[in-house]
């Protein structure tokens, strides 16, 4: 009989048994289900499952999470099921038949946008700061008009400031390239065809005579040599053009040739047509998408369109489709050299932070959910929601129903007073630096719906709580206080936290350790909490931390033995000599890279010190594919591992001490 043999039997039970699975397959600490009907399984019936550590739906696919013995726990339940594993590309592509169209069509929008997000962040900031020196007046002039030296700065920030907005269809028709598994160079290629200085530049056109505009003369015909800089659509139509052209030639040309001839039919005849038929057909998409959004930000009922969109962003985060708006924005910034809708969705960022320090305040004295909420209120006023969301304010309800109202109205009133953005970069609260400053309230407007998006969260989460309104699963705590940490089990499930096992008295005859924990790589430690994997960050995989690396090579965080190295390579288990269990597992999502990124330099068995090199991650192959670089060190078996205490954040060295923790 199988380890997990038991609960292996009782798992295919309560998820609808063999009939309802499409396909099943496990990382490094989660099985990974595609199911035929989703609402077959029985979830409160598989959390109870003593070897189930949490459960959640992610693009299609019902994922439930074991912990290190995942492995195990995968060939129990392949024993007692007879269902047959797939890869993971294998089992994502079947998840799509869980998707709608409009979520499907949702997902390939954020593949194409996601490898794009950083250099968009880069370029937010850079236009942010070259608006400070070129659009503020300082004493009647600006910072460039004064100043020789930042009049230059201003100048050669433009350089990376153009090369990353005018010519982002570069960067479109590359990551479609990329995510269809196509050539990527001809992708670079095709979109420098858009946006070559050859041709008239598309911010250029509306003020140039029709007479005037150069044009391609074929005889019979004649072609209007017109850029696409920064338009999202034009470059979308023809890089999926392109992907599907090399797909279809692969196919039908021999392999003998197919070096010459596949790039020469499938790019030739997607430059024609883009410039022919499907950069105009874009364009003009492009346009009447701005110009209804623009329209409705403008219009007479501007604040209820607003108010409606800063309600429903946090909800469209939750499900993925807040990723159409990073399109949305640029083709307004196109079109318009502004957008009146990112200032909305940094205010929303805002808010949920604003719901998260309301909670704080309530819960004042208790230490473990500080752990969580303050990071994640941190982390909401720089830009990313989703540990606040999904660790505090979803958790409760009542928060994040605040936050949802204290968004909307922020939006509504930042629409009213006219406030633009010169770009999309950083949201939550450096998001002032990208809000145009000569366009309607500017600076002025968006401070005031800042503290809008501060003030109306933090007082409704309050006066929700004591209403007792939405906040069931926040009951009131002993003497009439608003809370209780002795409640703490029955608000958060925390019956397997770290922290509130150390909080109950250990056993006269249990010894207790203290073990050292240090940092894997050079870079820059943050809170597990922080990181964007609600398996780690709702500590489901137990208490720890991660490391924003700054080196490719990777070090053993603990002494202890090697006990398991995981075929993709991407992870590494580790048995300490007091008995913690440590996961090391290096990026996000990176099982899918099957291996390619890491060397492995142990064995299983191998013992190890905070000076043995582990492995090493090639860091750039990890953000090519989207991916993040995240290393985390996780301590898995919460019934040896108590009162985890990360003592150092920032950034660290190498085999610098960052923690402790008592082992028993």
């Amino acid at each position: 009989m199988g380890k997990y043999q038991s609960d292996a039997e009782t798992l295919l039970k309560e998820i609808g048994g063999k009939e309802n699975i499409a396909a099943v397959s496990h990382c490094a600490t989660r099985m990974r289900f595609v199911l035929n009907d989703q609402s077959k399984a029985n979830e409160k019936a598989i959390e109870d499952i003593p070897s189930v550590k949490g459960m959640f739906t992610n693009a299609g696919q019902f994922q439930v999470i074991i912990g290190n013995d995942v492995p195990v726990f995968y060939n129990d339940f392949v024993a007692v099921s007879g269902v047959e594993g797939v890869s993971k590309d294998q089992s994502k592509a079947l998840a799509k038949q869980n998707l709608n169209p409009v979520q499907r069509a949702i997902a390939v929008l954020a593949e194409i946008f996601t490898p794009l997000i950083p250099a968009i962040i880069v370029g937010g900031l850079i236009l942010g700061f070259r608006n400070v020196l070129e659009g503020i007046q300082f004493g009647g002039s600006t910072i460039v008009e004064k100043s020789v030296f930042w009049n230059g700065v201003n100048g050669f920030l433009w350089l990376p400031g153009e090369a990353i907005f005018h010519f982002l269809p570069v960067g479109i028709t590359w990551s479609i390239a990329k995510k269809m598994g196509t050539t990527q160079i001809l992708g670079i290629i095709l979109g420098i065809t858009l946006v070559s200085p050859q041709l008239l530049n598309a911010y250029s056109v509306a003020g140039t005579a029709a007479a005037d505009i150069p044009f391609w003369d074929f005889g019979f015909a004649q072609v209007q040599m017109i850029g696409y800089q920064a338009q999202v659509i034009p470059a979308m139509l023809a890089g999926f053009l392109l992907a599907y052209l090399e797909i279809f030639f692969r196919r039908v040309i021999p392999q003998s040739i197919s070096m010459i001839f596949v790039p020469l039919f499938s790019l030739v005849p997607t430059i024609i047509a883009a410039h022919v038929v499907l950069g105009p057909i874009g364009w003009t998409i492009g346009s009447w998408i701005s110009g209804i959004v623009n329209a409705g930000l403008t219009s007479s009922i501007s604040w209820l369109f607003s108010a409606v969109f800063g309600f429903l962003y946090a909800p469209l985060v939750i499900t993925g489709l807040h990723h159409m708006t990073n399109a949305i924005d640029m083709q307004l910034i196109a079109d318009f050299k502004s957008t009146n809708l990112w200032p909305m969705i940094a205010l929303s960022n805002i808010a949920q932070g604003s719901a998260v320090l309301a909670v704080i305040f309530l819960h004042k004295g208790n230490e473990k959910e500080e752990q969580v909420s303050i990071p994640a209120m941190i982390s909401c006023y720089l830009g990313v929601t989703e540990p606040a969301m999904f660790g505090i304010n979803l958790k409760y309800v009542y928060p994040f129903v605040a936050a949802m109202i204290g968004s909307g109205l922020a939006g509504m009133f930042s629409t009213l007073m006219g406030v633009r953005a010169n770009a999309i970069g950083v949201g939550g609260l450096p998001g002032l630096l990208a809000i145009n400053t000569t366009i309607g309230g500017g600076w002025i407007a968006y401070i005031l719906a800042m503290g809008i998006a501060v003030a109306i969260p933090f007082i409704l989460t309050i006066v929700f709580r004591r209403q007792g309104i939405l906040n069931k699963l926040d009951p009131v705590g002993a003497n009439g206080a608003l809370y209780s940490p002795e409640l703490e089990p029955a608000l958060a499930g925390a019956s397997s936290s770290t922290n509130f096992t150390a909080e109950t008295p250990l056993s006269t005859t249990t010894q207790t350790t203290v073990e050292m924990y240090f940092a894997p790589t050079d870079g820059t430690i943050i809170p597990i909490t922080e990181v964007k994997d609600p398996v780690f960050s709702q500590k489901m995989m137990g208490d720890g931390y991660a490391i924003q690396p700054a080196s490719s090579l990777i070090y053993s965080p603990v002494e202890g033995k090697i006990t398991n190295i995981f075929d993709t390579k991407h992870a590494i288990g580790i048995l300490t000599p007091g008995g913690a269990e440590v996961l090391v597992h290096m990026g996000l999502d990176t099982v899918e890279l099957k291996g390619e990124p890491f060397t492995v330099h142990v064995k299983e068995n191998d013992q190890v010190t905070p000076d043995t090199l582990l492995a090493e991650m090639n860091l750039d192959d990890v953000k090519l594919a989207g991916k993040e670089t995240d290393i985390i060190v996780a301590l898995t078996n919460d019934d040896r591992v108590h009162d985890f205490k990360l003592s150092a954040t920032g950034v660290v060295k190498h085999a610098q001490k960052i923690g402790e923790a008592n082992v028993n």
